[in-house]
């Protein structure tokens, strides 16, 4: 078992007491080797983020404990094997150290040395007296599909684990994880699962993509999912044949998505252009990491803003929705697909490694809206035009198979029917009726979200995934009696205009929060609104926000602005 899996274990653990989690993983770009960390916070609040600090730290190496000695406390506890790190060689100055024979006792449990994650995991449950019953249920959840001698050896190597941490440190321990009574079932899962199971809920029949990190996951998620939810999910050669599939499924009559991140996305544009030349209906999503070029591509960033929204040669509605955490991005992929069809124009989901990779518990998911197929036809009359010019700019749509429905879609400019033209008023008149539909999508557009009081001293401004340690922030804040809210973009293209205006204008002061070196979210809200920051809080090293700094910023603002006035 590799550290990501007994990470998730542990998060899931953390769940199915009650607690409720959020990790956060790091992994270099190599196929071995290399620093890996998998970061779980759990307390019986939610909890939108990590922070600093850690209070059990597993060591599998030295360079584990020299890499984080400075975030252990003097109550923190350090489980290691004892027979291969020694702490005193890190320079280490903090903590409790616990020193366990992982090797030992994973050669006890099966034989080998391959399951030492397995008896840590068992020691630090062990160690914060956990129930063990759970841990094995847990466990055999985990291994289900394998062979029972599987599911034996690792239950065995835990308990190794778990009996000795309580033998020699049980009663040391101040970091215990106990049930909480009368909690409710959640679930955990990652942002990019939470955009399949979306899809899944939003009637999704088409699913292509290339393993990109790092939305490969969506890809490995629908692929299991795909004969129970009669979906067809498509491994394609390369990023080119996956946006062509994805239109070709929509122009089908399919609900069709696709996902990739970094250069990908940039193959995909030629492709997304024609989808706003034909009116498809297709969904793409993009999950962010670190550029330019391959740039840090299992870390993450928010710099693909402008590229997401500008990609496609020409003009053509193009819908940008950016999800904040897993309840976003479900809710959202749903919105998305409804979108792609009521207004036949490619809407993109744009995500990043942060929210795509991170697991979060929440609750069971209520979709609060059904299948919208638009002005999709199942029947039409013999004059039928499939370009037809309408007050909205959406045309009626037919699909392959529908009687007197034949139309021809190809990437030039067209009438009604699809025939090619660059006859001057005919290009005029199917231009603006694509460009109408704008005026429509921002008529039907939700209105921006404003979290904490609508009166503030602060307003923090952001998208994506900096939602949650804004929010954590925010929460300490308040709790000093300070009063900041966060108004957080959804739905990024077209922009709420309006709505964002109105909240910008009512703001004392304004600090916008996103992790990329140029400030392209602040750029473009000084385009569309006019309005500028006071403030500005940017992170561009790959790695995501943490509540500390968000809430360092924002006090520093805040008794700036008392002592000025």
């Amino acid at each position: 078992m590799g550290i990501m899996q007994a990470g998730l274990m542990f998060s899931k653990c953390c769940t199915r007491i009650g607690l409720q989690i959020f990790d956060y993983i790091e992994y270099p770009s190599l196929i071995r080797g290399g620093h890996n960390t998998y970061q779980i916070r759990a307390e019986e609040q939610e909890v939108r983020s990590q922070i600093y600090g850690v209070d059990v730290l597993i060591a599998l190496d030295e360079a584990t404990i020299d890499i984080h000695k400075d975030e252990l406390n003097d109550d923190s506890l350090i489980i290691y094997d004892g027979k291969t790190v020694d702490p005193a060689r890190t320079g280490m100055h903090s903590g409790k150290r616990c020193p366990v024979p992982l090797k030992e006792l994973a050669a006890k449990a099966d034989g080998s040395e391959l399951m030492q994650n397995t008896v840590a995991l068992g020691a630090a449950f062990g160690l914060m007296d956990y129930p063990f019953a759970v841990f094995e249920g847990v466990i055999t959840d985990t291994f289900k599909g394998k062979k029972a001698a599987i599911i034996k050896e690792n239950i065995k190597a835990a308990r190794e684990g778990y009996v000795y941490a309580q033998e020699h440190y049980g009663g040391d321990c101040c970091h215990r994880l106990s049930p909480v009574e009368g909690a409710p079932k959640r679930m955990v899962l990652t942002g990019n699962e939470a955009i399949a199971l979306g899809a899944v809920k939003g009637g999704l029949k088409f699913y292509a993509a290339y393993p990109m990190t790092p939305s490969s996951s969506i890809l490995h998620t629908l692929a299991l999912w795909q004969e129970r939810h009669d979906i067809v999910v498509k491994h394609a050669e390369d990023e080119i044949s996956v946006a062509n599939m994805t239109v070709g499924a929509g122009f089908a009559g399919v609900r069709a998505m696709c996902a990739t991140s970094g250069g990908g996305y940039a193959l995909m544009g030629e492709t997304i252009s024609l989808a706003g030349m034909t009116e498809t209906p297709v969904v793409f999503v993009e999950v962010q990491r670190g550029g330019p070029g391959t740039g840090v591509p299992t870390f993450t960033e928010q710099a693909y803003l402008r590229f997401v929204m500008h990609a496609g040669h020409g003009d053509f509605p193009k819908i940008v929705l950016a999800p904040g955490d897993v309840e976003d991005a479900f809710h959202l992929t749903m919105d998305a697909l409804n979108m792609a069809e009521r207004y036949q124009t490619p809407v993109v989901i744009i995500s990043d490694k942060y929210l795509g990779e991170s697991h979060k518990s929440a609750p069971f998911f209520e979709a609060r809206t059904g299948v919208e197929r638009g002005k999709l036809c199942r029947h039409v009359e013999p004059d039928f035009q499939r370009y037809a010019l309408t007050d909205d700019g959406v045309s009626p749509r037919s699909i392959p198979g529908v009687k007197d429905g034949l139309f021809v879609a190809n990437s030039d400019e067209h009438d009604g029917l699809g025939f090619s033209t660059e006859e001057i008023g005919q290009r005029n008149a199917m231009h603006e009726k694509r460009m109408r539909k704008l005026d429509l999508i921002r008529a039907e557009l939700p209105a921006p979200v404003l979290h904490g009081p609508e009166e503030a001293d602060l307003t923090i401004v952001s998208w994506g995934s900096t939602k949650g340690p804004i929010l954590e922030a925010m929460n300490w804040l308040a709790k000093e009696g300070q009063a900041v809210n966060f108004l957080q973009l959804t739905h990024v293209q077209p922009m709420h205009v309006e709505g964002v205006s109105a909240i910008l204008g009512k703001a004392k002061r304004l600090l916008m929060v996103e992790t990329n070196i140029s400030g392209q979210m602040q750029g473009v809200i000084r385009e569309q609104t006019g309005h500028t920051f006071d403030d500005w809080l940017r992170r561009y090293d790959g790695r995501p926000f943490y509540p500390e700094q968000v809430y360092e910023k924002a006090k520093s603002i805040l008794e700036q602005r008392r002592q000025t006035r």
